[in-house]
């Protein structure tokens, strides 16, 4: 991409992301099957996309919030016909939509005792992990050393919201979750950015797409 083609899709990724005048931020107003699920549609397309070629039997959640995109995960695995939705959200919600491929779980993603206690003893699977909970560097570092040895080589960990801090959205964010990717990659983890993933030009997770390769 030529940095004039590079300006043209971040100045229209500003516009999405906070909205036209007036109207709101654009993310804010998406639903998965009328529940609100903050993600792009492109991000989403890349998604079905992934969980076709991976075939997950777990799907690891950071971050539930109303429950959208962990809904929108287990629709994708009833299609493929396999697995489960775990999703991890410090706080409880019980309006959140039931599905029986989704468990909720209350706590801290960045606490090893309880992802231990969710994965450590699971039989051998093909996992895929999805880090959208707290965006500052400290938390998402602290995510991506506890449940990147969790993923299996050719699947994935994809970080959110590494558009913030300037990449390009909100410049006054402050180191988040890119960052934490440029310190996490640079210890030579076994994973490399999928870059791949963000053919549809925008994304809200430019170099989120973490493949493990070892």
């Amino acid at each position: 991409m030529t940095p004039e083609e590079q300006a043209i899709v971040d100045q229209f990724h500003r516009l999405y992301y906070d909205g036209p005048r007036g109207e709101g931020r654009v993310h804010h107003r998406t639903s998965s099957m009328r529940t609100p699920g903050l993600k792009c549609p492109l991000d989403l397309w890349a998604y079905q996309e992934i969980f076709a070629e991976v075939r997950p039997d777990l799907v690891v959640e950071t971050g539930t919030h109303m429950g959208g995109s962990a809904l929108f995960f287990a629709q994708m695995l009833d299609l493929l016909g396999r697995g489960e939705v775990i999703t991890i959200d410090i706080v409880e919600d019980k309006t959140r939509p039931r599905h029986p491929r989704i468990r909720y779980v209350t706590g801290s993603s960045a606490d090893a005792s309880l992802i231990g206690s969710l994965l450590g003893s699971r039989s051998p699977e093909t996992r895929l992990v999805v880090l959208d909970s707290d965006h500052r560097k400290a938390h998402v570092l602290r995510e991506l050393e506890i449940l990147a040895p969790y993923v299996d080589v050719g699947s994935y960990v994809i970080v959110e919201d590494t558009n913030v801090n300037g990449h390009p959205v909100l410049p006054d964010f402050g180191p988040g979750p890119s960052e934490a990717i440029a310190e996490f990659l640079a210890g030579d983890r076994g994973f490399e950015v999928d870059e791949s993933r963000q053919k549809f030009l925008m994304t809200f997770n430019p170099g989120g797409f973490l493949k493990r390769i070892r």
